[in-house]
C-alpha cells in the first residue's frame, strides 16, 4: 500500500514528465479536450452523492492562498468558476498569463482562480509578480491536492465549472480569443 507522501511522489513525477512540452490529447488545441471531459464530468459529478447541501464534490477542498489566506473551496459554490492551473517555470503558462489576467477582469461575474504546483512558493510568488496576475487568488499547491481532487495532471489546464458542479478542461495555451469563447460559453453566452 502506498503511503500518501508516495502517492504525491509519483504524482509530482508524473506531472514533470507531461510537463510544458506535452504533445499529448489536444495540446494546442482547447476544443478538443473541452468536450469529452465535459461529457465525463457532467456525468460524474450528477446525482445526490455528488454534492450534498449543493456544495460539488470537487469544491471540497481547503488551501491558502499565496498571501497566506485560508482559502474554501465551498465558498465558490453556485458560481461559474475557472480554475488556472500553472507551474512559475511552465513558458505556456506565462505566455496565457496576459490573457487569464484581461479575463479576469472582464468578466466579474465569473470567479478565476489559480492553482499554482511543481515548484516552490517563492517562485511561485514570483511567477505572480512577474506576470501581474495578483488580480485574482492564486492557491500554493506544492503537493498537488487541488490538482488531484479536480483530475488535472498537466500545466497549463485550465477547468471551467457551472454552476452546477459540471466541468469542462483545455489545455493550454489558451489565446485571448479561446479563453473568451470558453469563459462565455460557461456564462451560457
Amino acid at each position: 500500500m502506498l503511503t500518501f507522501r508516495s502517492a504525491v511522489t509519483l504524482m509530482a513525477a508524473a506531472l514533470l514528465v507531461t510537463a510544458c512540452g506535452g504533445q499529448g490529447e489536444g495540446a494546442g488545441n482547447p476544443a478538443a479536450t473541452a468536450a469529452p471531459h465535459a461529457a465525463s464530468a457532467s456525468s460524474a459529478s450528477s446525482g445526490p452523492a455528488a454534492a450534498e447541501a449543493g456544495v460539488p464534490e470537487a469544491l471540497k477542498f481547503s488551501a491558502t492562498t499565496l498571501d497566506g489566506k485560508a482559502f474554501q473551496g465551498e465558498s465558490l459554490a453556485g458560481k461559474p468558476v475557472v480554475f488556472w492551473f500553472w507551474a512559475p517555470w511552465c513558458p505556456k503558462c506565462m505566455s496565457e498569463a496576459p490573457h487569464v489576467k484581461a479575463a479576469a477582469a472582464e468578466y466579474g461575474d465569473v470567479a478565476f482562480v489559480g492553482v499554482a504546483g511543481l515548484d516552490t512558493e517563492a517562485a511561485m510568488k514570483e511567477f505572480v509578480q512577474r506576470t501581474k496576475t495578483e488580480n485574482f487568488p492564486h492557491l500554493s499547491d506544492e503537493k498537488g491536492a487541488v490538482w488531484t481532487k479536480l483530475g488535472v495532471s498537466q500545466q497549463s489546464t485550465f477547468v471551467f465549472m457551472k454552476p452546477d458542479g459540471t466541468t469542462a478542461k483545455a489545455s493550454g495555451p489558451l489565446g485571448k480569443e479561446q479563453l473568451d469563447d470558453l469563459v462565455r460559453a460557461l456564462r451560457g453566452g
